[in-house]
């Protein structure tokens, strides 16, 4: 056994780091990072910001844009990159929140703010149609406009009287997307993303979005009777644009600028009694897409 006397040098031009001399001694070298990308800086100027619920939805937003796994010290994990667009290189980031619903989006809208301060916020994923006629499976809904069906009063006879939350977004998200139309025509007509529907085309359709904590699997649901009535153009449901818009609205009261929205759903069900999992891809993946088309519109 040979004790640790020292370091002997031989020659010149050596170096040495994380040196340790003398008996029982201990050098530790840099701590290894989580991520081979650079921390994100406050100041960078991120222009979008993506929430999506579901694994898949997350998984097409990734491909689309191609997109790279950042993770914070804190723990959080966030996907980034930039996207170019003609006259303009976007910085653009994604998360994913940790459950379906309008407090779990609300929370992931807040850790974007926080992290990365986006100019946009889009919510993009799969959401159930209501509209025979526009909101076919694989189609996607375009939205600026959310109408919050929770809000209700419940009378002593069990009478319950729904009170909607309509909000819209900003003028000029509104305005774009107004232009994407105008260029792609109302629907816009756009080939299969997935190899499966690659010889198809899918429908996208501006519209109204009804939001609230209910996963709707009846076509004879006293919800989708109430927002079909309240507004004729609510196409589909979501659970969480409405904490969307929401977090929007209560945060327009900052002296900074409160970044604009947009609702992005590909139709994976009708909220009816054969609604499943076997449409999600097709349904992100053509949601995705339509983002892409819409970013030269958006920033």
């Amino acid at each position: 056994m040979t004790n640790n006397r020292g370091i002997i040098s031989h020659g010149s031009n050596n170096h040495f780091s994380n040196i340790a001399i003398g008996a029982n001694a201990q050098a530790s070298g840099p701590v290894p990072q989580h991520s081979a990308e650079p921390a994100v800086e406050a100041d960078a100027g991120w222009d979008i910001g993506i929430v999506t619920i579901l694994s898949e939805e997350l998984r097409s937003v990734i491909d689309e844009l191609k997109l790279h796994r950042h993770k914070m010290p804190s723990g959080l994990y966030f996907y980034q990159g930039e996207h170019s667009v003609p006259g303009a290189t976007l910085r653009v980031v994604a998360t994913q929140t940790q459950s379906q619903g309008q407090r779990s989006t609300m929370a992931a809208l807040e850790n974007l703010r926080h992290h990365y301060n986006p100019r946009l916020w889009a919510l993009v994923g799969i959401g159930g149609g209501i509209h025979d006629d526009y909101a076919r499976i694989g189609n996607v809904i375009v939205s600026t406009d959310v109408v919050y069906y929770e809000s209700r009063k419940i009378n002593p006879m069990g009478d319950t009287r729904r009170r909607g939350e309509h909000r819209q977004a900003p003028a000029q998200v509104v305005h774009a997307v107004n232009a994407y139309f105008t260029d792609h025509g109302t629907p816009a007509r756009i080939d299969g993303q997935i190899t499966a529907h690659a010889g198809n085309q899918y429908e996208v359709f501006p519209g109204v979005i009804g939001s609230g904590e209910a996963v709707i699997a009846d076509r004879a649901s006293e919800v989708r009777t109430y927002l079909t009535t309240y507004h004729e153009k609510v196409l589909a449901v979501d659970m969480e644009a409405g904490g969307l818009s929401q977090y929007w609205q209560e945060n327009s009261v900052h002296g900074t600028e409160n970044p604009g929205w947009i609702v992005i759903r590909g139709v994976s069900d009708n909220a009816d009694e054969d609604k499943g999992h076997r449409h999600h891809e097709l349904a992100a993946r053509n949601a995705a897409h339509v983002l892409s088309q819409l970013l030269p519109y958006l920033c």
